[in-house]
């Protein structure tokens, strides 16, 4: 008694399941147990019957299917055990034979984690990105911060020009009468943003304080408002103050403002050392990419549908959960962009193929290199991840699961066996620039 595989196809498996004489009996007890209130037997209140009566009175196999019921997750547990299967979705289940003599024969299919057939995986010849910052790129890194650090000064004295900030009353009229939603009170207008519609923002350059000025426009045609749509319109304006964007002088004392550093060439060395390590981190992870790309390319597997329906579906939870933090939730999202469910699987459904293709091949590999997670390893990732939620590694560990620990180290065997495929692959001599990098040849670092 108990399991074996028939036959193996891929990732369908066809297997028998066999319950012995005394595990079914005592299935039978365990569901007489719990059904027997539902039988009326006269001369016994319901649910006093014993167990013979109520099989003399509706048959003798009044409780064979909820046997079946109790005994089978637990026998089909025991043969998951049994022939090392890792199945990935429902199974099916035919009943062969049922005696409370011979017992019970089940032929079961179901769909199993595939075998993956690796192709090549060391070796695999991927782009060598070479990364280079040049002076340039230190440069631009110190205005964006200087932008960072700018602060908005009243003016007075000169006129409006482009880049200024207008605080201004306007009020919209057309044919001579004010219309809706066209007036505005102390309104902060960035000239040079195209906040207003076209030629409105222009009209205000050269204006001074305190002035009282008309502002002709036309509507575009393609306006929203129906109303207003290529209409000549004329707005009121007064201009009540001038405010400009002061942008701090780049040298030491900036320098010392915002960094650690007495100097501005020290602060450029730093910038310049953070820029290179962040594009190498950044074209590490590209050649990784590829690298793992080519591997699972190189691999042969037959991926079962339930497990591309299980990744769309989680997919599409944490799609769910993200726009809940926007204050919708999936149906009302789905309504504005005119989609239903089916068609929004449909749309995970390329994406997800592959993740899973990707999961299959890194998990083959991982067992034909034998990678695991170090014990010193799963305590630094614990300590990495309980510093970035602000707890102790102690209080972190009081709310770890078996799952979660085992989810845990899936992922440091996932990060290993990704860095041993990019670690033997082979990094071809041809260069590329990383994006940011592509800057003009001829400068010098």
């Amino acid at each position: 008694m108990g399991a074996k595989v028939l036959k193996q196809e891929g990732y369908k498996v066809s297997m028998e399941i066999s319950i012995s004489p005394e595990d079914f009996k005592d299935g039978i007890s365990r569901a007489y147990q719990k059904t027997k209130g539902r039988y009326n037997v006269q001369g016994f209140r319901k649910g006093k019957a014993p167990q013979y009566m109520i099989e003399r009175v509706y048959g003798e196999g009044v409780f064979y299917d909820e046997a079946i019921n109790i005994l089978f997750p637990e026998q089909y547990e025991k043969a998951i055990d049994e022939t090392g299967i890792y199945p990935v979705d429902h199974p099916s289940v035919d009943l062969k034979e049922i005696d409370p003599k011979k017992g019970v024969v089940m032929a079961v299919e179901v769909d199993v984690k595939p075998e993956v057939k690796l192709g090549k995986y060391k070796g695999v010849e991927i782009e060598n990105i070479a990364v280079k910052v040049t002076s340039k790129d230190v440069e631009e890194a110190l205005e964006a911060e200087a932008k960072k650090n700018s602060r908005t000064i009243t003016v007075e004295g000169r006129p409006v020009k482009d880049g200024d900030l207008a605080i201004i009353d306007f009020e919209g009229f057309l044919d001579g009468e004010a219309f809706e939603g066209g007036k505005g009170e102390n309104h902060e207008l960035k000239i040079g943003s195209g906040q207003f519609i076209p030629g409105f923002e222009e009209q205000i350059i050269g204006r001074n304080i305190g002035e009282e000025f008309d502002v002709n426009v036309t509507f575009p045609e393609d306006y929203q408002a129906e109303e207003l749509k290529g209409r000549d319109t004329v707005f009121k304006v007064k201009l009540h103050e001038i405010k400009e964007t002061e942008i701090p002088v780049i040298d030491d004392e900036f320098a010392m403002d915002v960094s650690e550093f007495d100097t501005l060439e020290e602060y450029k060395e730093d910038i310049k050392k953070n820029i290179k390590e962040k594009r190498q981190k950044d074209a590490e992870e590209t050649m990784k990419d590829e690298a793992l790309g080519k591997a699972v390319e190189n691999a042969e597997v037959e991926i079962p549908p339930a497990m591309v329906e299980r990744r769309i579906d989680g997919q599409i939870r944490d799609f769910e959960m993200r726009i809940k933090y926007q204050g919708m939730d999936l149906d009302q999202y789905l309504g504005l962009i005119g989609m239903d469910r089916q068609q929004m699987r449909e749309q995970f459904r390329e994406s997800s193929l592959k993740q899973v293709k990707v999961q299959l091949v890194t998990e083959a590999v991982s067992l034909a290199e034998k990678v695991e997670a170090a014990d010193e390893e799963f305590e630094a990732k614990i300590e990495e991840v309980a510093r970035n939620y602000g707890m102790s590694v102690e209080d972190y560990k009081k709310n770890l699961n078996d799952e979660y620990i085992e989810y845990m180290k899936d992922g440091i065997v996932y990060e290993k066996t990704v860095d041993l495929i990019f670690e033997k692959s082979v990094k071809s001599k041809k260069t590329a620039k990383s994006k940011e990098s592509k800057k003009d040849d001829a400068e010098k670092e």
